[in-house]
């Protein structure tokens, strides 16, 4: 029900802020598309005892990023994109826990993820300041969408390297998105984005039917760097 309402508020949101400024004709206002590339930090979160987050990992977010303004000054826009995201982290399950090829003993989990991602959030943004340097902020949500995913796992004395878990992980993931930060002129047509973002998973990554581990939630700190053209 809370995931329900989070998305109904964020289709709201962005219903009004279309409507508030004309509509679909809004989108006519300036499309701006450029290329992003955000160093981040991956957190698998486990919710039940018997499975335990050992470390985080370093992960990467690339691609494309749109901003879609909805009015002339360019201060309100939805902001979406098509991107490739590459997290992970390591679990420690309890035995009887995780796969059951591994369950036997307590095993440790090094998962390497790879989603694509689609992100749609309300931007919203200042006015330009000296330098012309305008301040932005979003809140929204994301789409993932698992295309690979391998884990070496440590079983007991045993070590089993690149398993294959892509068809033991649920195959969306979608979650809260919030960020901020500063956009810069680099030139004519060049602009400079820089912020931080955080993601909040709503969703089991792994599948309790397959790793009897209750609920795994996905949560990324990244620092965003990107250029529009």
């Amino acid at each position: 029900m809370k995931k329900i309402l989070f998305l109904l508020a964020i289709t709201g949101i962005t219903q009004v802020s279309m409507g508030q400024y004309g509509g679909p004709r809004a989108f006519r206002h300036g499309t701006r598309l450029g290329f992003t590339l955000n160093p981040m930090i991956s957190v698998l979160k486990p919710q039940e005892s018997g499975v335990n987050r050992n470390s985080a990992k370093a992960g990467l977010n690339f691609g494309l990023m749109a901003d879609f303004n909805l009015n002339d000054r360019g201060t309100y826009a939805l902001s979406s994109g098509f991107q490739v995201m590459l997290a992970g982290s390591k679990l420690q399950y309890d035995a009887g826990k995780g796969l059951s090829s591994y369950s036997g003993n307590t095993a440790e989990y090094n998962m390497k993820l790879t989603y694509i991602e689609i992100p749609v959030a309300l931007k919203l943004k200042s006015v330009p300041m000296e330098n012309d340097i305008v301040w932005w902020g979003q809140f929204g949500s994301y789409l993932d969408f698992p295309v690979s995913g391998r884990a070496n796992v440590v079983s007991g004395s045993q070590s089993y390297d690149r398993v294959n878990i892509l068809s033991d992980m649920n195959r969306i993931n979608i979650g809260m998105l919030i960020g901020g930060g500063v956009e810069y002129p680099l030139g004519e047509n060049l602009t400079g984005l820089v912020g931080v973002t955080y993601q909040n998973g709503f969703v089991d990554v792994t599948r309790n039917a397959k790793w009897n581990d209750g609920r795994v939630n996905m949560n990324n700190f990244a620092l965003r760097l990107g250029i529009f053209f």
